[in-house]
């Protein structure tokens, strides 16, 4: 199911922000990247999502920026001694006016600027405040995803509709009805001892009981009653439900294969092969759902 969050954050010294971005995904992909300093947050981040979705692809940055930071100055002793002890040398060498004190602060070095350090307080303070703000990221990503889904629920309640349709439709051929089978057999029969006049009555038995088999669909028919109530059910819970319709889909394909694989008639067959690309539709909005 896809999605877009973001939350921003600050505390005087610095500002952030997490964005989460989400795409379908048949279990829980996580990447996420975090500024240096900061990697110990992502034992949270997966803990956290991990918690809030059952399935999906996530893409999880946070941004950290520092501003300008507090910066005091001092003179860097040892450079300006060395100063100091050159000039000293020199003077016995060469005449010169005393050195000035501008002069002096003047060189390179003599004077360095120092950006003022935060304490391990100071951030962990700000961990805390990030992860108040991911929580609520998180939040509104889940908001955006559930009205993703109530979207999709009636799309993916039409389908299960066009499906239980068509297993209808291919119950009420008279290819399936029992009298049809029987009458169908007696000629598949006929025609086998003709071919074979001598064939023996257990062998003959045989090929029947194959060809009732191979012309009954009405388990597969059954069957699929079966999955449509049991999606059906799984649309009304009001949990995460994806990954179970997508076994279900996987039994929805199963059982239309095998009707059209029994298939000897051709209206049967075209209801099986439009049963196969609904079901096949559904599969794909499922992997939506989470």
């Amino acid at each position: 199911m896809t999605g877009f969050a973001r939350a921003d954050g600050g505390d005087g010294s610095a500002s952030w922000s997490w964005e989460i971005k989400s795409v379908n995904g048949r279990n829980l992909d996580l990447r996420c990247r975090l500024p240096n300093g900061y990697e110990d947050l992502d034992p949270v981040v997966r803990s956290t999502m991990s918690e809030a979705f059952a399935r999906g692809n996530f893409q999880l940055n946070l941004s950290l920026d520092m501003g300008k930071q507090n910066t005091s100055f001092q003179i860097n002793r040892e450079v300006l001694d060395q100063i100091r002890d050159v000039i000293a040398e020199l003077e016995t060498e060469v005449p010169s006016a005393p050195a000035r004190l501008d002069g002096l602060l003047g060189l390179r070095g003599v004077i360095e600027a120092v950006e003022d350090e935060e304490t391990e307080e100071q951030i962990q303070s700000r961990k805390e405040a990030m992860k108040a703000d991911l929580s609520s990221a998180i939040a509104r990503l889940r908001e955006a995803r559930q009205e993703e889904g109530q979207r999709l629920d009636s799309v993916v309640r039409a389908m299960l509709e066009r499906i239980s349709d068509l297993i209808s439709s291919a119950a009420d051929l008279a290819a399936v009805q029992p009298d049809a089978l029987r009458a169908r057999l007696r000629e598949q029969v006929a025609a086998l001892l003709e071919a074979s006049p001598a064939l023996p009555e257990e062998r003959l038995a045989q090929e029947a009981a194959l060809l009732i088999t191979k012309a009954d669909i009405r388990e597969e028919l059954d069957r699929l009653r079966s999955h449509v109530e049991a999606a059906q059910e799984l649309l009304k819970q009001a949990g995460p439900c994806g990954r179970r319709l997508d076994f279900l889909c996987q039994e929805f394909n199963r059982e239309a294969n095998t009707l059209c694989s029994k298939s000897s008639d051709v209206e049967l067959t075209r209801i099986g092969l439009e049963l196969k690309a609904t079901i096949e539709q559904f599969r794909e909005q499922i992997q939506n759902l989470e």
